[in-house]
């Protein structure tokens, strides 16, 4: 026996068939919150790289470094858009120019290092954060080198945070070091960023398990410590200081509430 076809079913199938095949639409501002593990706290920022427009920023077309978030902000204005989120998204020499491997709209503005070296971005393995088309991930530099992926944007850093799954080899659990930090991690799917600064001091064994337990990223990268600063809205912040090199952040079009 047939049985008829439900006209509110067909409906519905027809609604859903349409949202998945519409066009993806930046949203107005990212998933930011607040988020614990134990004692330390934590600002979380999640954004989608195949939704949200994500970018890196360091100078202007006149080579006029950014340094900070009101900047870029302002050079958006010019495309009809505006800042929604923001964070240092590398390290950089006294002069601003990026340590690393450096990406801006496919335009490289500084060598793949894959050899160790002083200072946390030389405490291997460092890596690669790689902003695609639709996609992110965060590749250790020796992989990196060995099987570049297409990235647009780019920024090398280091440590690593997480390795597949593993803390860096080299973190303390006891470490006295501990700093303001921030960095990036992203998920099994490739397409969800999770972007943290840490809202107390922490060690980099408490950074990275932050990553791997709380927010179960398989692989992230630290940015930096000391100087790390966000902007976001939602959260009531655009933490302000020193001229920073790259920067990382999303833009929406200025008409998008």
């Amino acid at each position: 026996m047939t049985m008829p076809f439900e006209p509110r079913l067909a409906r519905r199938l027809l609604a859903l068939l349409a949202l998945l095949l519409a066009p993806a639409v930046a949203t107005a501002e990212p998933d930011c919150r607040k988020m614990s593990q134990g004692a330390d706290r934590f600002s979380v920022c999640t954004l989608r790289a195949d939704r949200d427009e994500i970018r890196l920023w360091h100078s202007d077309a006149d080579g006029r470094l950014y340094g900070g978030f009101t900047a870029i902000d302002s050079a958006l204005k010019a495309e009809g858009k505006r800042l929604v989120f923001a964070m240092n998204g590398g390290m950089y020499h006294e002069d601003r120019s990026p340590v690393g491997l450096y990406l801006e709209n496919g335009v490289q503005g500084g060598p793949l290092v894959t050899s160790d070296g002083p200072g946390n971005f030389g405490l291997l393995p460092n890596g690669v954060f790689c902003i695609g088309t639709r996609t992110a991930s965060v590749i250790e530099s020796r992989s990196f080198a060995a099987n570049p992926p297409d990235c647009r944007y780019a920024s090398q850093s280091g440590p690593m945070l997480v390795i597949d799954g593993d803390l860096h080899p080299r973190f303390l659990v006891n470490s006295d070091s501990r700093y303001i930090r921030n960095g990036v991690g992203v998920a099994e799917d490739g397409v969800t960023v999770h972007f943290v600064i840490s809202d107390n001091r922490v060690n980099f064994h408490t950074f990275g398990r932050f990553f791997r337990d709380v927010l179960e990223t398989p692989n992230a990268l630290y940015f930096d410590g000391k100087v790390s600063r966000l902007f976001a809205p939602s959260l009531g912040r655009s933490d302000t200081g020193f001229p920073l090199g790259p920067i990382v952040g999303a833009a929406v079009p200025s008409d998008q509430m």
